[in-house]
């Protein structure tokens, strides 16, 4: 038995596909199908049930599955204790983000954390905050950005800011006249929401619960226009299709949608959401998580309200 077949079989259950799980260990299908079988013939069980493309996990697969990727954390860690010994802030940090903060926090976050370590390049994934927290359980991810409540066990987590929502218009949008919008006015516009999965969504429809009413309406333009990325609404706003709303950090516009689209805010304690780091407590490298925080600090993001927090270490 060795780590790699570990690694093969935790790979295999995230994915329940081998051609995907072998891309993610960067091996060759065939690679990683033997050492599984290698595996389950040593541990004399089958761990997985192979079917018309379908892989699922046998009930005692997934205990050893759970078993597997506490071992792979824990091997992590003595890496991250040794790495700790030499230099804390030296070697990547594994830093994970949901869709609607990455693209809008990492370029400002990005060359500040440069400034602070420069011998600490982040590795970034974009994914749901469901997925993301799976990987920060298993060891593969270091620290998260995601977006409050999160309650997961073994994991600390440490508000950084509160940001406002706003409403994205089309330019010549009636309401581009007002100077703030009322939250329950928006159940009566062709709302464009992101797709189930984003708590972002989750919280806008939170923040107005008449959009729950409308959306259940049979073919509403909210239910047949919801899209997995806020870019693509944002250019589908621009286009007339119909308003939204957006996190204040992702409040800009290219050239290209200069006179196309207008933003407004919420009359009223704006609706906001708190954005917040998240790390395993059995996590070694405190000083890296600590230059992150400050990093993001450093930011200069626009509009946020601040968190008040004391340094980690």
């Amino acid at each position: 038995m060795t780590l790699t077949e570990l690694r093969y079989i935790v790979a295999v259950a995230r994915e329940h596909h081998f051609g995907r799980a072998a891309e993610a260990c960067f091996v060759s299908q065939p690679t990683l199908s033997v050492a599984i079988k290698k595996l389950e013939d040593e541990l004399g069980v089958a761990l997985f049930e192979r079917a018309n493309n379908e892989v699922s996990v046998t009930p005692i697969g997934a205990r050893i599955v759970e078993h597997a990727a506490h071992i792979l954390e824990q091997t992590n860690t003595l890496k991250q204790i040794a790495q700790q010994g030499k230099n804390p802030l030296i070697g990547t940090l594994r830093l994970g983000a949901i869709y609607t903060i990455a693209p809008y926090l990492l370029p400002h976050l990005i060359p500040a954390l440069h400034h602070l370590a420069p011998q600490m390049p982040l590795q970034v994934e974009e994914n749901f905050t469901r997925k993301l927290a799976e990987r920060l359980r298993q060891g593969e991810l270091d620290v998260i950005v995601i977006s409050l409540p999160f309650d997961e066990p073994g994991v600390e987590t440490l508000t950084l800011y509160h940001e406002p929502f706003q409403v994205a218009l089309p330019a010549d949008h009636p309401w581009r006249k007002k100077t703030s919008i009322d939250v329950n006015e928006l159940a009566q516009e062709n709302m464009l929401l992101l797709g189930s999965g984003h708590c972002f969504r989750d919280q806008v429809l939170q923040a107005c619960p008449a959009l729950n009413r409308s959306s259940a309406s049979p073919g509403t333009i909210q239910k047949t226009l919801e899209s997995s990325s806020l870019e693509t609404i944002r250019y589908m706003v621009a286009s007339g299709v119909g308003i939204t709303v957006m996190p204040c950090t992702a409040i800009t516009q290219t050239p290209i949608e200069q006179g196309l689209l207008a933003f407004r805010p919420f009359i009223g304690p704006a609706p906001d959401r708190p954005v917040a780091l998240a790390w395993r407590k059995s996590y070694p490298r405190m000083e890296a998580i600590e230059a992150l925080r400050q990093a993001v600090l450093q930011s200069a993001l626009p509009c946020v309200h601040w968190a008040p927090s004391l340094p980690l270490i």
